[in-house]
């Protein structure tokens, strides 16, 4: 089973966080209902228990609850504050290097609905080799790639959450897919060769 993530428009964020700042109680609940979900994954890809998860992503929309009519409060990306709370709630409860979980890593390639044993066991093989290329990469690599294409954010909205300049991320982004494809062509190469 793929992860598929479906935000909200940024002209629907930013109208949903204007009305939640002047405290529509309806308007906050749409963004709970809203971002919980991709919250919830993204926290999901470093922490093995769904509980936790859960947790943490309860911890998440308290604190924006909190923040909601205050100085700490959102002001631009809706989602992209979201998501550097998580970052931060996570930082707090591992610190700063946990690595991304082998289960999540498999919700996150995409399934096929073929079901036939060929072509499982198939992609099975192709799963275990992109599992296993993926935990070769660098953590802020493995990060930059499931923010970007994972949960979809916006190169200025990455860089915001990971703490880093656009131009940082572009270029974390150039490496993790460069050495993303580099494993994969040495590991189909030792295919080809055993």
């Amino acid at each position: 089973m793929m992860i598929v993530i479906t935000l909200p428009d940024i002209s629907t964020e930013d109208r949903l966080l204007t009305q939640a700042r002047a405290g529509d109680q309806i308007a906050i609940m749409e963004i709970y209902e809203s971002y919980f979900s991709p919250v919830y994954q993204y926290l999901r890809m470093r922490v093995e228990s769904r509980q936790e998860a859960e947790d943490i992503a309860g911890d998440v929309f308290l604190k924006f609850i909190e923040a909601v009519k205050g100085r700490n409060a959102p002001r631009h990306s809706l989602r992209g504050w979201l998501f550097k709370v998580a970052r931060t709630e996570l930082s707090k409860h591992y610190g700063k290097s946990k690595q991304f979980t082998t289960t999540t890593l498999d919700e996150w390639l995409p399934a096929s609905g073929n079901t036939e044993p060929e072509v499982m066991f198939l992609r099975t093989l192709h799963t275990e080799r992109a599992r296993h290329a993926l935990r070769m990469l660098a953590e802020e690599q493995q990060e930059v790639l499931i923010l970007r294409f994972g949960q979809a954010l916006s190169l200025q909205e990455t860089a915001d959450i990971m703490g880093k300049s656009v131009s940082a991320v572009k270029s974390l982004q150039f490496r993790a897919v460069n050495t993303l494809r580099k494993i994969l062509g040495e590991m189909q190469e030792g295919l080809a060769d055993g």
